[in-house]
């Protein structure tokens, strides 16, 4: 990706790892500039909200004893978060571990 691309869509990229709703932002966002950088983010974010969700239903069937695995899932996915962050924020188009190749 060229740096004007970086550059245009760096906000947007941000926006789109803060909460759901920065998301859905985001994505209402990029619906008219369509730049590419913005929508490799978008994506990312998509996966980790994925992740979140299964996270939160796989704690309603586990036993109180081992929520302690939920609460470890939900750490690494706050890791994720950051990571895409701080991607987002020195311009670089790289997939997050774990989840960042899922669905390509």
């Amino acid at each position: 990706m060229d740096q004007f691309t970086v550059k245009e869509g760096k906000t947007i990229a941000i926006i789109s790892y803060i909460t759901f709703i920065g998301l859905i932002v985001a994505v209402i966002m990029n619906n008219s500039k369509n730049n590419a950088f913005a929508q490799f983010h978008i994506g990312q974010s998509f996966r980790i909200v994925i992740a979140s969700l299964a996270n939160s239903v796989l704690s309603w069937f586990l036993p109180s004893s081992l929520m302690m695995i939920s609460t470890i899932i939900s750490l690494l996915i706050l890791v994720l978060i950051i990571l895409g962050i701080v991607n987002a924020v020195n311009g670089k188009a790289e997939p997050l571990p774990v989840i960042g190749t899922i669905g390509d």
